[in-house]
């Protein structure tokens, strides 16, 4: 009887219509591209001489790959990371996010772990926001930044035509 009651319940929740919404997929960098977009970071500011930390963040905020250059200094990791946080919450550019939204910019800095300071990106895929790469440790977040899109323009095929 236990059985049998056991096959009709699970008969009902095969039948059971999926409504839209109840599985969502998402896409999200791969630790792969993660590491490497961290390196790639950290090499670019090595051009110029600058010691920085790179963060790779997937698309929940949760750090997927974090590099330190030998003399960044540790308050670096913690910044990049939080620099990506800050393009998670807003989906643009930590200094776009910095410039569109000065009302809040006070408010925002107080919330745990995002920064709304220059050297956060978003990486996108087809168009769909798949994580974020924070740099510190340059003089000033625009050379952050830079070292950050430079890694970026580096990989941005392997971006265009993930699947």
């Amino acid at each position: 009887m236990r059985h049998a009651l056991g096959m009709l319940v699970g008969l009902l929740l095969a039948s059971a219509p999926v409504a839209a919404g109840d599985v969502i997929t998402q896409r999200t960098v791969g630790l792969e591209l993660a590491r490497a977009l961290a390196q790639a970071a950290v090499e670019a500011c090595r051009v110029d001489g600058w010691q920085v930390t790179a963060v790779v963040v997937n698309r929940a905020g949760d750090i997927q790959a974090l590099l330190r250059d030998s003399l960044a200094s540790r308050y670096t990791m913690q910044i990049a990371q939080e620099k990506a946080e800050a393009v998670i919450l807003s989906g643009a550019a930590s200094a776009d996010f910095r410039r569109n939204r000065p009302d809040i910019r006070m408010e925002m800095n107080h919330v745990r772990g995002i920064l709304m300071l220059e050297g956060g990106v978003p990486i996108r895929s087809g168009g769909t926001l798949i994580g974020a790469l924070g740099v510190s440790g340059a003089p000033g977040g625009d050379k952050d930044e830079r070292c950050a899109l430079v890694a970026l323009d580096k990989f941005r095929e392997r971006l265009e035509f993930a699947e």
